[in-house]
């Protein structure tokens, strides 16, 4: 009876332990949110025309 006792509360704790924590999940999305306005802009800067007019 033990052994099902322990046994249920590792299941327990491994199961808590890869819960994601809405705090994690925030700085995922941020951290998403970075890398498609660095996209942006680095696809700005490639679009962008730097020829010099010269008169």
């Amino acid at each position: 009876m033990k052994k099902l006792l322990y046994v249920f509360a590792l299941a327990g704790l491994f199961g808590f332990a890869s819960c994601d924590s809405p705090a994690e999940e925030r700085a995922e999305e941020m951290e998403d949110q970075a890398e498609e306005v660095a996209d942006d802009m680095e696809d700005a800067a490639e679009d962008a025309d730097t020829t010099a007019v010269i008169e």
